[in-house]
């Protein structure tokens, strides 16, 4: 007998952070949409001239070419330019949203900080960066956290919050103070919700992954130096994709994820040590 995921036919996904191409939000928001999913993307509305080569010369447009994938799959999909870093900002999202689609039962915290100068001691870290990461990562997760469960809650319908976190939460590697710290508050501020949620029949879990095939590594390139960090700390000898996690993310979600609340998934091929700052 073959083992299908259910329970997602009809439901309403908001995915953060889905614009790029390479990337593991467009990968979640796909997977859903390919389980049943309508699909709500969020992005920041990033310049072209900022965007990776291969995306330039594949005219790709952000969240609406996610949003084209997800229409072609037959599902329904809306685009918000949205900073989650700003609480107004995220009220008019969970209205816009509710106007157009009614509710939101799988909420996935994917928007994450940029890499920045935020990689380097805490002795010779800018108060700006440090900011810059913690606004982004952990209140962005916190805004969308409050201003959607509230909703979820009212319309009584149970569902998932999924919050991206990463293995450097469990590294808590030297140069990373930010990002790390960023993460590993997201962990715990998972674990506190699912307390709060899981009366009203919403599940909090965190899905933390490792080192991840996306543009956003692109400045680590993919020659020698790559294949001998995977070789060396990755037991399963490959890098992750965005696939990966939306995966573990969809299982999460699923009705047969339906017994799991509080947990922080970390999805990393086994990786086993700490090989650099900030990967």
């Amino acid at each position: 007998m073959n083992l299908t995921l259910t329970g997602f036919t009809g439901r309403i996904a908001l995915v953060t952070g889905a614009g790029r191409m390479r990337s593991i939000g467009r990968s979640i928001a796909t997977t859903l949409a390919k389980a049943g999913c309508d699909v709500v993307l969020t992005g920041t509305g990033k310049s072209p001239e900022l965007y990776p080569p291969d995306e330039l010369s594949a005219g790709w447009r952000d969240i609406e070419s996610v949003a084209e994938e997800i229409r072609a799959l037959g599902r329904r999909a809306l685009t918000v330019v949205s900073d989650v870093t700003d609480p107004v900002s995220v009220e008019a999202l969970a209205s816009r949203v509710l106007s157009e689609f009614g509710t939101v039962e799988f909420l996935i915290n994917n928007a994450g900080s940029t890499k920045g100068q935020d990689r380097q001691p805490v002795v010779t870290l800018p108060v700006s960066e440090w900011t810059r990461v913690i606004d982004t990562n952990l209140n962005g997760t916190f805004y969308m956290c409050r201003a959607f469960a509230q909703h979820m809650i009212a319309g009584q319908r149970g569902g998932a919050i999924i919050n991206i976190s990463t293995l450097g939460a469990r590294l808590l590697a030297a140069g990373t103070a930010a990002y790390a710290s960023s993460k590993l508050a997201i962990n715990g501020l998972t674990t506190i919700l699912s307390g709060e949620l899981g009366r009203h029949g919403i599940r909090v879990n965190g899905v933390c992954p490792g080192l991840i095939d996306t543009s956003r590594l692109d400045d680590m390139g993919r020659g020698a130096a790559w294949s001998g960090l995977v070789k060396a700390f990755i037991p399963l000898g490959r890098a992750g994709t965005g696939e990966d996690i939306a995966h573990a993310v969809a299982f999460l979600c699923s009705e047969q994820g339906s017994w799991i609340s509080g947990q922080n998934l970390y999805v990393d091929g086994g990786y086993t040590n700490v090989p650099l700052m900030g990967a």
